[in-house]
């Protein structure tokens, strides 16, 4: 019964001055909704790059060239010239864990069909190129293993490619000029979207890898081995299998470097999402800046309630009420206060994520956790904030709360 009188006197008290109580709150509400808005383009950052991570395939491995330190000297993965077409070869014959393999090699230029012209990156794959990176041919075909073994001149074109090339017609057996070389069109692939990066997947053309090398970029050597393991669990077996044979193939000393760098998808998005993982933790912070002067602001209001209501405390005391329900009364005022933000604080950070999501196009997870976070640590600053001025308000002494004017 006690509780339920102070429950009823604190919320009297809030209710005489509604305006100073709604701009009390109003820190805690903008605090709140900036939390849940920032967590939610976090997450939403997270999965979008997750989800462009999965989007290059499945159980990817990526042998590059090169390695991180060779003979005492740093050199960047992929900078080195040491895969050949023989060592992709020998990774799909000698590595039990590997399903898949697919030399890469690239090159870049000017692409015209007609009238039309178009700047892009071409790339040698193989044969199971769009298998391992789990894409598909629209349209078309693809090109055989023949085709690769006598570099035929003809390529697949990416979706956007397709588009500025062949606006009005299709490309399907068309011609066009990569570094003046015809290449034969004989199909266009499916819509891939950005990747990672931001880049524009179907800003591409595939061609056999052995017509790249000898027609176009004229370097013999591999710029990547794409590799498909037989299963998620056999990654780990199968990058030490092209690792060790790859070693004993390169004739590398056991007190040797390599001269090559894996990585798989698992390397690939640890280190993509740790960035939008250090951006999440980044804008809750700043966000959470606002919580704590919405905090700053319930103290000071409480302060100024027990400096006004000084006299009331004192009546209060002389008849009857101790300090723990002084207290109490002035803690649940702080306590309500907190909650009431923290509510509306709510409402207004789903809503305002998921209006960012509809009017900027950028993804937004709104987790229970996000949603449990924000609602306690508004309690927390309630409660911390609440406490100095409601045990400065108990520890009054009745007699001189009284004389109080």
């Amino acid at each position: 019964m006690r509780l339920t009188n102070t429950l009823l006197s604190a919320f009297r008290a809030l209710r005489r001055n509604k305006m100073r109580s709604f701009l009390t709150m109003l820190g805690i509400i903008i605090g709140v909704s900036a939390v849940i808005a920032m967590l939610a383009i976090g997450q939403g950052a997270k999965y979008s790059v997750e989800q462009q991570i999965s989007s290059l395939g499945t159980n990817v491995i990526v042998v590059l060239p090169g390695t991180q330190q060779t003979g005492g000297i740093r050199v960047a993965a992929g900078s080195a010239t040491t895969l050949t077409a023989d060592d992709a070869l020998a990774i799909q014959k000698e590595c039990p864990a590997v399903a898949l393999v697919s030399p890469g090699t690239r090159a870049g230029g000017q692409v015209i069909a007609g009238s039309q012209n178009w700047s892009t990156g071409i790339e040698g794959t193989g044969a199971d190129y769009l298998e391992i990176r789990k894409w598909k041919v629209e349209y078309g075909d693809f090109y055989t293993e023949q085709d690769i073994k006598t570099a035929t001149k003809v390529c697949v074109l990416g979706k956007t490619v397709a588009d500025n090339l062949f606006p009005d017609a299709s490309p399907i057996d068309q011609t066009v000029r990569i570094r003046n070389v015809p290449f034969k069109v004989v199909g266009v692939l499916a819509k891939k979207g950005q990747n990672a990066m931001g880049q524009d997947q179907d800003d591409i053309i595939l061609s056999p890898y052995t017509t790249v090398s000898r027609r176009l970029s004229w370097f013999t050597n591999l710029r990547q081995i794409l590799v498909s393991a037989t299963s998620s669990e056999n990654i780990p077996i199968a990058q030490n299998q092209v690792a060790e044979l790859l070693r004993m193939r390169h004739k590398i000393a056991s007190y040797d470097a390599d001269d090559f760098t894996i990585r798989n998808q698992a390397d690939l998005a640890t280190a993509a999402t740790a960035t939008t993982d250090i951006l999440t933790i980044l804008l809750a912070s700043i966000a959470s800046v606002s919580l704590l002067v919405g905090g700053i602001g319930i103290m000071n209001i409480m302060l100024v309630s027990v400096t006004e209501r000084t006299r009331e405390i004192g009546i209060r005391m002389s008849v009857g009420a101790r300090s723990r329900d002084i207290l109490t009364q002035f803690l649940i005022e702080a306590l309500v206060l907190s909650l009431l933000g923290g509510t509306v604080g709510i409402l207004l950070g789903v809503t305002g994520s998921r209006i960012i999501s509809h009017v900027v196009k950028w993804p937004t997870i709104i987790t229970a956790f996000s949603i449990v976070l924000s609602f306690g640590f508004s309690i927390g600053i309630g409660i911390f904030f609440g406490f100095y001025p409601a045990r400065k308000a108990a520890l009054l002494n009745p007699i001189e709360a009284l004389r109080y004017e």
